[in-house]
């Protein structure tokens, strides 16, 4: 039952996310910022198998604004492009809340 409420809620934050990112994502194309200060970031992703770290990759990429350059299977860790790394924190921190903890449930990891 927990994997069936993760899922639900995974699929849920997804649409959502991809929602708003394509939203502000097409503003910032159409103003032109030139304030934007794209970069790389790292994020750790813990525990995660193989298959899960790749799902939460894709889900990450799906997402306007953000894209996946790598998947450190070693490290655990995701590096992460931003459209704009003056807001990794909370870029960082809407992915591990709304991604990553749907994912470890969904596939079997601790919460």
């Amino acid at each position: 039952m927990k994997r069936l409420l993760a899922l639900g809620r995974l699929g849920v934050n997804f649409l959502w996310e991809a929602i708003v990112s394509g939203w502000t994502t097409a503003l910032i194309i159409l103003r032109g910022d030139k304030g934007l200060q794209p970069g790389l970031v790292h994020m750790s992703y813990g525990d995660l198998n193989d298959t899960a770290a790749n799902f939460l990759g894709a889900l990450v990429t799906l997402t306007p604004g953000t894209t996946t350059v790598d998947i450190d299977l070693e490290r655990g860790e995701l590096l992460l492009h931003l459209l704009d790394a003056k807001q990794a924190e909370a870029t960082l921190a809407s992915i591990r809340r709304d991604f990553l903890q749907p994912v470890r449930i969904l596939f079997g990891g601790k919460p």
